[in-house]
């Protein structure tokens, strides 16, 4: 799909603006599937190192005003994190089950995975449609078997009309003792 300027300007998905306040300060962002850079500059903007990736040459442009952009095709190609971390990892609107365990495990100690994205029963609203793009009942929860879940949703979402299935999911830290670790269920200062 080609991207106009227009695509740069798109807000960030309700979720994950919702959810990047548990990202930590100066936090390293990875923008999965990234497009033209509407996360990326989301979290540029709060002061992270963001980085993001995609195959589309012209997405990849857009994207590099806010960080690192890197042209990749992670559905026939090698993964291009492999070995990195990062302390929030952001997926939107994609779905490629292989690379699912390199995004799962690209999240650090104490990182954050944020990811929302089309499920069963969008074939009866709209594209996408083809089973190979919908997540099934429970699947995104058990692909992050090994996460800390902290909100999880799976439903329909009336404008635009679409099912999701998205998740806010933390690594515990490589310390983490005895205590739970806290997770604050709104932006600092809600109650």
């Amino acid at each position: 799909m080609l991207l106009t300027p227009s695509h740069a300007s798109l807000a960030p998905s309700e979720w994950v603006r919702r959810w990047s306040h548990l990202a930590a300060t100066g936090a390293s962002v990875l923008d999965v599937a990234c497009g033209s850079g509407r996360h990326m500059a989301w979290f540029a903007g709060r002061g992270h190192q963001v980085t993001g990736v995609d195959r589309a040459p012209e997405a990849v442009a857009s994207a590099g005003a806010f960080g690192e952009a890197v042209q990749a095709d992670i559905e026939s190609g090698p993964w291009p994190f492999a070995g990195r971390h990062f302390d929030v990892v952001v997926v939107t609107n994609y779905l490629w089950r292989a690379r699912l365990p390199d995004i799962v495990a690209a999240v650090a100690p104490g990182g954050l995975l944020l990811y929302e994205t089309f499920a069963q029963g969008n074939e009866t609203v709209g594209k996408p449609s083809r089973a190979d793009f919908l997540l099934a009942p429970g699947e995104l929860l058990a692909a992050c078997a090994g996460l800390r879940v902290v909100a999880y949703e799976d439903g329909f979402l009336a404008a635009p009309e679409r099912f999701v299935q998205r998740i806010a999911a933390a690594r515990p830290s490589a310390g983490a003792g005895a205590l739970p670790e806290r997770y604050p269920l709104g932006p600092p200062g809600a109650s």
